[in-house]
């Protein structure tokens, strides 16, 4: 596979995006249509229609591989507990044997079941039986009447802001440790510290609004990294309304809205070019992504792009957590930096912590080093072949980018460089996708006041 912008510090890189594409070149004269489904809750389904080799002809792993690849993708975009596979028998009974309990694919079942609370399935059938698309999409956040909180709750530090009007007048953002602690009661006191010290600062609480990583239905925390540490019978006791408590302790009947910080960021970004089609991505601890159709809604679906492989190359860096190669999480996030840096010739110290660690080689950024810059260079040519990826799934015309590891010179080269993948390999792309990267203040707390934008008050 050659690339046109290599990524500098990773010479295995395999990007999906080329690999679809080389695909659907592979397949155009004699080839087979495929189709994958994903049903989530209330009936919702989205569809991804693709082409393989024909079965039986020698490829049968080769199909399998990439087939495996783009389920799990429209897995973690979309999210469900029903994945339907049309068009190949052969390779639908793979994917049904990798996704199930103690397959392949184990960590992404048991998931998808602790989400939508019912068991997971893989359906082989004929293609005039796919169901078809049926979207949740709606209108959320641009509310800028009254006094409101936006609280951000990310995994190495946490935001509040207190707006009146829209205009924020306060802001603070604190350092906490909530994926190293297995006491929810640490999580509680840090949401609820930051909030009064928000509502301090106004003459009332009118409305609520939390960004925060991980899956939420009706306000409720169903899978959340901030609780990587809390027991099983803690987080259902303890964190699953954690946020609809704390809303309670500053006042009865305060609408609260939570909402995935990714969608936040994407949010964020509508407002601010008072645009659509925009898909935001948060590159901190984790990657989080959130996405505002043409239509100015929100989708429904996960966006948990942390999970969604970019990397087609098996020996890609395995995240800890899923078990999986090539995901999200190692190339846009603080991980991606902590991964490059012994390529970039920087040493870091194993005591510090992955947001230390992150510090040290933006602080050698600063001082001109070149292995720091190589590092940035590096993840804008994952991100724009990335960008790419996710067009297979999302209507783009914006891409904006937040979150810490963009602060700085390096979020400059990062967007360069994702500008020139774009621009060399992907010209269909560059002619319409514009990338934004916001201002130093609005990057650090925008999600926080787009936050507070998220609920509608009581009339």
């Amino acid at each position: 596979m050659k690339l046109k912008v290599n990524a500098k510090l990773d010479p295995q890189f395999q990007p999906l995006a080329l690999v679809c594409r080389e695909m659907r070149q592979a397949t155009r004269e004699d080839g087979q249509d495929l189709v994958i489904a994903i049903e989530r809750n209330k009936g919702y389904v989205t569809s991804y229609k693709t082409r393989i080799f024909r079965d039986g002809t020698g490829h049968d792993e080769e199909n399998f591989r990439f087939v495996e690849r783009m389920v799990k993708s429209l897995l973690w975009v979309a999210g469900g507990f029903k994945v339907i596979i049309a068009g190949s028998d052969t390779v639908g009974n793979k994917i049904k044997e990798a996704y199930t309990h103690g397959g392949l694919r184990d960590f992404d079942v048991k998931f998808m079941e602790r989400v939508y609370e019912t068991d997971f399935q893989v359906v082989v059938c004929d293609m005039e039986e796919v169901p078809a698309d049926k979207s949740a999409a709606a209108p959320i956040g641009r509310h800028l009447d009254g006094c409101r909180i936006g609280f951000d709750a990310g995994g190495s530090d946490r935001k509040v802001s207190a707006v009146i009007d829209g205009e924020s007048v306060y802001s603070e953002e604190v350092v906490w440790f909530p994926k190293t602690n297995s006491d929810p009661e640490y999580h509680y006191q840090g949401i609820l510290d930051a909030m009064k010290t928000a509502a301090s600062k106004m003459p009332r609480v009118d409305a609520i609004g939390v960004s925060s990583a991980g899956v939420y239905i009706d306000n409720r925390i169903m899978v959340a990294s901030l609780f990587l540490k809390v027991s099983d019978e803690d987080f259902d006791k303890k964190v699953k309304n954690m946020y609809l408590d704390v809303a309670k302790e500053l006042g009865e009947n305060i609408p609260i809205e939570v909402a995935n910080d990714g969608d936040v960021t994407a949010l964020a970004g509508a407002m601010d070019l008072n645009a659509n089609a925009v898909l935001g991505i948060a590159m901190g601890t984790s990657e989080a992504g959130g996405y505002v159709d043409p239509q100015g809604n929100i989708t429904g679906w996960l966006n948990e792009l942390a999970f969604v492989p970019v990397d087609f190359c098996q020996d890609a860096m395995v995240d800890e957590w899923s078990g999986d190669y090539g995901c999200g999480v190692k190339y846009f996030s603080q991980d991606a930096v902590i991964k490059l840096a012994p390529a970039a010739g920087i040493q870091l110290d194993e005591a510090l912590s992955p947001a230390e660690k992150l510090k040290v080689v933006q602080g050698l950024m600063k001082e001109g080093h070149e292995g720091a810059a190589a590092i940035y260079d590096t993840i804008g040519a994952y991100f724009g072949y990335a960008i790419a990826f996710y067009s297979e799934f999302y209507e783009i015309d914006h891409v904006l980018i937040m979150g810490r590891v963009t602060s700085g010179e390096g979020g400059v080269i990062l967007l360069e460089r994702a500008q020139e993948v774009l621009d060399k390999e992907f010209p269909e792309l560059a002619a319409r996708v514009q990338l934004h990267i916001p201002d130093e203040n609005s990057r650090r707390v925008g999600q926080s006041v787009a936050a507070a934008s998220l609920p509608e008050m009581r009339k």
